[in-house]
């Protein structure tokens, strides 16, 4: 099925007090209150499973009496607030990532010098062809080992970051719907 970007996909959430979502050993007033664990992870998993072009909304079953309470109608604005701030720690666990990267990557360049260096100037002291071309490449290895972190860095370890980030500010976006139950 071809989604659209004007299809909306809802997460439901049936709660039966506020106190659910949030981390109650959290001493955060009502606004920057962090999540509950259980509730991040299961918004986050319906999230990831929903078509990524469409709108996410999020719908709160509560009951009546708690539906109609004021700091209820605040829940939009403290999970936007919420997903918004997990966002920005990811990308700043990211931009940590590609520092690392960098630093991995200058030194394995360094390290790849040195060993092809030391690969022309050791091989010829050795006592036979043979042994020479071994010492060549086990050299020549050690170099490009070196690298193994920074390429792994560059090519893979950013990708799920990234997409988290993605993900998080998706639910962010999301329009957050009371429904009295």
């Amino acid at each position: 099925m071809q989604t659209t970007p004007t299809e909306v996909s809802e997460i439901a959430i049936r709660i039966r007090s506020l106190g659910q979502l949030f981390n109650l050993l959290d001493p955060s007033p009502f606004f920057e209150k962090d999540l509950d664990s259980d509730a991040e992870e299961f918004i986050v998993g319906w999230a990831r499973e929903l078509p990524r072009t469409a709108a996410v909304r999020i719908a709160i079953y509560l009951p009546p009496e708690i539906a109609a309470l004021p700091e209820t109608a605040r829940l939009g604005e403290v999970l936007a607030h919420y997903f918004n701030y997990r966002a920005r720690m990811i990308e700043r666990d990211l931009r940590e990532l590609f520092r690392i990267g960098r630093s991995a990557l200058a030194i394995g360049i360094l390290a790849l010098v040195l060993c092809l260096t030391a690969s022309q100037l050791v091989a010829p002291l050795a006592p036979n062809p043979t042994a020479a071309r071994i010492i060549e490449e086990s050299f020549i290895i050690v170099g490009w080992v070196a690298n193994w972190r920074p390429i792994e860095i560059y090519l893979y370890d950013w990708w799920p970051l990234r997409r988290r980030v993605q993900l998080y500010r998706r639910i962010a976006a999301a329009a957050v719907v009371i429904k009295p139950e």
